[in-house]
């Protein structure tokens, strides 16, 4: 991370826990330009420390002083005790960058208090960086509060200029192993392998390195101690620097991963079995599907749970043809791991929460703005961004309800603020219309649901400088409803955070249909189970997903009789047709929109109706295909490929794609023409556009952008 961070052109102050007993890993780092490595001990700055380390509270107090002195951007925190309490030090909220690692990977390990804790560290984080998709994946589904702010920060493989492997197999075989030795790790059962393969006819030695002995059972600790001393064909090396132990590595021929079956739940990839990969060398490693997915599922050198199993796939592994495929498999997983992709990840998350001021504002006399709603859901990403630009000063006006506000509060923002934003065109855009000053500008983001209330038609539209709708249908019926100046009007459409949506999707994911939300009826489930069934009659495999509240979560749908009856009449069509029964899932509605997408292929908008429909948006930035009815004004947001008449045309399109073996050139279609329409950067620089300087940009036209 040290070393990534100042290849990404950061300055990095490294604060170690505890005293140093052997340079081995920080050596390194006292060559790296940028890198300022402080050791507490050493220096006096906690002279309580004992010397097993600085306790968490004992680090943070010294974060937050070192951070008084010389002001740092972020705080990179590993370790969930490290985090817990960095997490409630008010003086590092939002600068946290949380590498999750020592969190419970597993379901029944999530408790509520786990729940409670990672939800701190989160809140108080601006990233949490999380070594895999799968575990990303796992927080997002187990804590809200982890949703959008948790990015990949994979292992980091740096090795030695000079270390490479031989490419071929030697004789004896050569089989090696680093770090440290621990039951869970099979490194007892490890020094039996030169004595299987022995038996097997294939000559072998085994070289292991490293010299931290985990003791939780004593007697485990004694034979593992014996047998690194006194085993036949066993070289041990002890502890060596990591440049050194990477170039005794280079020498062998097999390295070792093989681990106990329970750790194959882990949600984290040994480090390992990428630096040996990089050296050129085969690597031995439990058939999990984190493995398949990196090594391909007819990767030759996976192992069993025992031993001789271990020693078959070595045998193999002296075949020089099938070496060199599995050395050339480990090498190309291991180049995606490189110092320089770190640098490259770090510093497009650094442009993410450190963005340029905006041309035309100076960071010393910054543009205020206000933002003022009772529900700011659907603008918190564009309030994050416009709050993190140099040259703007951000205040939020948080209204209790509709109606219900601070007006002291109110109208003392109204008095300071530049540009006042208003979410939903409702009182809050008429109070802000009425406290206008002069020279100050007003912008209202208008919804469907205030349309046909009664707040436009009370609007003082002269106050407005622009009514920002999210669609061109939608600005158009707005101008007609209301009456407003055409010019009024204008249109900055809802953003798609393709960068967080942009995750590989799970093994059949073209066969899953997708619905979010289907409450109220106005959604058309019951088209989408049209759709289901037309494909299910020709493809059984074929299933859709539906993330939603139930109809009876929303009180003011489930008091209205027609509403009942038609949510009764579908479930039961369900219910009761063999073909359905077993073809919809429901699963909870929640943030977690970004993993569930993983395993979606095509997103259904088979609406009555819509503003702008985010999902079918939503999943074709996560790679997958838009299966859009023509409801009014869709055609101005999605091209003409995406868009059917009807539910059998639907379902046909669908079909066809995926029995044709077009899904693969849809997708990547849909998402380019996501990304160019409606990304994140491009519209957040829209609304920097119009705060900054008043500019209404043109919106490209979705049809136009497919063709071209």
């Amino acid at each position: 991370m040290t070393q990534g961070l100042a290849a990404a052109g950061c300055e990095a102050t490294l604060l170690l826990k505890a005293p140093v007993t052997t340079d081995r890993l920080v050596a390194p780092l006292a060559e790296v330009p940028g890198v300022t490595v402080r050791r507490p001990h050493e220096e006096g700055l906690v002279p309580e420390a004992g010397r097993r380390g600085l306790t968490p509270d004992q680090a943070v107090e010294l974060i937050t002083r070192l951070d008084a002195e010389h002001g740092y951007d972020l705080v990179v925190v590993r370790g969930s005790r490290l985090a817990v309490a960095a997490a409630q030090n008010e003086q590092l909220d939002g600068r946290l960058w949380t590498y999750l690692t020592d969190v419970p990977q597993s379901v029944a390990g999530m408790t509520a208090t786990a729940v409670s804790e990672i939800s701190d560290i989160a809140v108080a984080s601006r990233l949490l960086l999380c070594q895999t998709e799968e575990l990303r994946g796992f927080l997002e589904s187990s804590v809200p509060a982890a949703c959008g702010k948790s990015v990949l920060f994979p292992p980091v493989v740096v090795t030695p200029d000079d270390a490479h492997g031989t490419g071929e197999p030697h004789q004896p075989l050569k089989l090696v192993y680093t770090g440290k030795f621990a039951p869970r790790w099979n490194t007892l059962e490890m020094t039996e392998l030169p004595a299987a393969l022995a038996r097997r006819g294939v000559p072998a030695e085994l070289h292991m390195i490293g010299d931290k002995v985990h003791r939780d059972s004593p007697e485990w600790a004694r034979s593992m101690s014996r047998a690194l001393e006194s085993t036949d064909g066993l070289t041990w090396h002890g502890g060596k620097p990591r440049a050194e132990a990477l170039a005794i590595s280079a020498q062998c021929d097999v390295g070792l991963s093989w681990r106990s079956p329970e750790m194959d739940a882990s949600l984290e990839l040994s480090t390992k079995v990428l630096e040996l990969g990089a050296l050129g060398l085969p690597v031995v490693v439990n058939r999990t599907p984190m493995h398949e997915r990196l090594l391909g599922a007819d990767y030759p050198l996976f192992a069993g749970e025992d031993a001789d199993s271990v020693a078959d796939a070595l045998t193999l592994a002296a075949d020089p043809d099938l070496y060199r495929e599995a050395a050339e498999r480990c090498r190309t997983a291991a180049a995606d791991f490189s110092l320089d992709r770190a640098a490259e990840r770090l510093r497009s998350y650094l442009d993410l929460v450190f963005p340029q001021a905006p041309a035309g504002t100076d960071p010393q006399r910054p543009v205020k703005v206000v933002i003022a709603g009772h529900d700011l859901k659907f603008f918190t990403r564009l309030s994050e961004f416009l709050t993190s630009l140099p040259g703007l000063e951000v205040r939020v006006d948080q209204w209790e309800s509709l109606r219900n506000h601070d007006q002291y509060r109110s109208r003392e923002l109204a008095a300071w603020a530049d540009v006042v934003i208003c979410e939903w065109c409702g009182p809050n855009a008429l109070f802000y219309a009425e406290h206008k000053r002069a020279g100050q500008r007003l912008v209202v983001r208008l919804h469907r649901f205030e349309l046909y209330a009664e707040w436009p038609r009370k609007l003082d539209i002269d106050k407005v400088d622009a009514v920002v709708c999210v669609s061109p249908y939608y600005a158009s019926l707005t101008r007609e409803l209301a009456g407003w100046p055409a010019d009024k009007v204008v249109v900055l459409p809802n953003w798609v955070d393709v960068d967080q949506l942009d995750r590989p999707k799970l093994p059949g994911a073209e066969f899953t249909l997708g619905m979010v939300g289907i409450a109220p009826s106005r959604k058309r489930l019951d088209r989408g189970i049209e759709v289901l069934g037309e494909l299910r009659r020709r493809d059984p495999r074929f299933t859709l997903a539906v993330k939603t509240k139930q109809p009876w979560d929303y009180w003011w749908v489930w008091n209205r009789p027609e509403e009942r009856e038609y949510y009764e009449r579908t479930y039961r069509t369900v219910q009761r047709d063999p073909l359905l029964a077993e073809g919809v899932v429901f699963d909870p509605f929640g943030p977690d929109v970004a993993t569930w997408l993983r395993r979606v292929g095509f997103m259904l908008s088979t609406s009555d109706d819509e503003s702008f429909h985010l999902a079918p948006a939503e999943c074709a930035a996560s790679g997958g295909v838009p299966a859009v009815l023509t409801w009014p004004g869709a055609d101005t947001i999605y091209s003409g490929r995406w868009l059917h008449d009807s539910p059998a045309e639907m379902a046909e399109a669908i079909h066809g794609v995926v029995s044709e073996g077009r899904f693969d050139a849809a997708r990547m279609a849909a998402r380019a023409e996501i990304t160019g329409n409606y990304s994140l950067d491009r519209v957040c620089g829209m609304w920097t556009d119009l705060v900054v300087h008043g500019k209404v940009p043109a919106v490209q036209d979705p049809v136009g952008a497919a063709a071209a």
